[in-house]
């Protein structure tokens, strides 16, 4: 079997692929890509959880002795942001960077949001709804987690605008087919995004205010704080992780739920299951569909050898609809109250950001159907960008009201 994620057909549909390779070759070698697929939920969720894999090997291995080039000067900004962030850290320094942020990232900050999260929700749809037209990504699914997650960390509202472009192009970066001008403008939006955060802290260092960037320029632990480049590191994985996810989730949730009408009048007729239909929306067309990680040890896995140095994809779209963990995995059930979907991950690299986007998603969702009535498609059904990593919609436009 030839895995091509950048067929425009399976871009659309990457699933039915998945079913016929977790068959013939749920361990499957992608030469093109020098790489191992794991499609298994099994399989996956182990690895995810194992130390002998990790996401990065430079604290094992420079790039030279894994056989790599060296990274471009050109390029060092971009991979200045992975040098310091806890996202391609391995413990001792991943464990460290998380407990230092877990310190002011709590659930009560995250609770606290809901009120603000509602109204900005209701503001974006004011804005709309006497046109009984929309596009859900861009008039509501993009500007909300981008508006919480700058309120969050204190970015003024003046500025706010620059954020998703920043995150956009940086982003592009972890598809496998990244352009050389992709890499041109992700390395721009690095070095452009730093220069931005690194004056803010200055400001938040003098003049503390009650938002993320003021507690993480004075957190502390046993006398330890982050480093400028951690700071900044931090809460550019704050900005991407902390709104690209729910962007997509919002779209492609919303799809499954406008073209599956059985669960539509079903969630219309009881509100109380908003939250395991979230739940489904991720596990159904979750948005990060592959997740790298490097072998640190020569490991034997399932009777099969990998070398220290190998690189692995763990596939999250193929694991959550694994027939052996999921009854039925292709139904869209919004009722499914056994759902151990990984589109957070699992082990220590868990989503760190997973009760905001939770709670954004079910305000999300529940507002859109109590605010929308008779909400439906417009027009043929919306296409998915051609991407393969990030999977999202390009649009999608609704119609509601009379």
């Amino acid at each position: 079997m030839h895995f091509n994620p950048l067929d425009p057909s399976f871009q659309q549909n990457p699933y039915p692929f998945y079913d016929a390779i977790r068959v013939a070759a749920p361990i499957y070698d992608w030469p093109d890509g020098n790489m191992w697929l794991f499609t298994q939920h099994d399989d996956v969720t182990t690895l995810l959880r194992d130390k002998r894999l990790g996401r990065t090997m430079d604290h094992i291995l420079t790039r030279a002795e894994r056989g790599l080039q060296p990274v471009a000067e050109a390029e060092a900004p971009f991979y200045k942001l992975g040098q310091h962030s806890m996202f391609d850290k391995e413990p001792p320094d991943h464990t460290r960077l998380r407990s230092l942020v877990h310190k002011v990232f709590t659930p009560r900050r995250v609770e606290n949001l809901r009120g603000r999260i509602q109204a900005i929700s209701d503001e974006l749809l004011d804005r709309v709804i006497h046109e009984g037209h929309m596009d859900i990504l861009e008039d509501f699914a993009v500007p909300l987690p981008v508006t919480v997650i700058a309120e969050l960390l204190g970015v003024p509202e003046a500025d706010r605008h620059r954020l998703r472009p920043w995150s956009r192009d940086i982003v592009a970066m972890y598809e496998l087919d990244h352009t050389d001008e992709q890499a041109r403008r992700a390395v721009q939006a690095s070095v452009e995004f730093s220069d931005y955060l690194r004056s803010l802290a200055h400001q938040r260092r003098r003049q503390p205010g009650d938002d993320l960037i003021s507690a993480l320029t004075l957190v502390e632990e046993a006398g330890d704080q982050l480093t400028e480049n951690e700071l900044i590191s931090t809460c550019v994985l704050l900005l991407n992780a902390g709104h690209e996810a729910t962007v997509n989730v919002i779209g492609n949730g919303m799809l499954a739920l406008l073209t599956h009408p059985d669960q539509m009048r079903a969630l219309l007729g009881d509100p109380a299951l908003t939250s395991t239909a979230v739940e489904e929306m991720m596990r159904y067309d979750t948005p990060l569909q592959l997740f790298r990680r490097w072998v640190l040890e020569d490991i034997d896995y399932k009777g099969m050898k990998f070398k220290q140095g190998t690189e692995v994809a763990l596939m999250f779209g193929a694991a959550n609809r694994d027939p052996d963990r999921f009854p039925d995995p292709h139904t869209f059930d919004i009722t499914r109250a056994d759902n151990p979907h990984i589109s957070f991950g699992n082990g220590i690299h868990y989503c760190l950001g997973a009760p905001l986007a939770r709670l954004e998603l079910q305000v999300a969702i529940a507002t859109l159907l109590r605010r929308l009535p008779g909400l439906r498609l417009q027009g043929d059904a919306p296409r998915y960008r051609d991407t393969y990593v990030i999977r999202g919609l390009r649009e999608l436009p609704v119609v509601f009201g009379g």
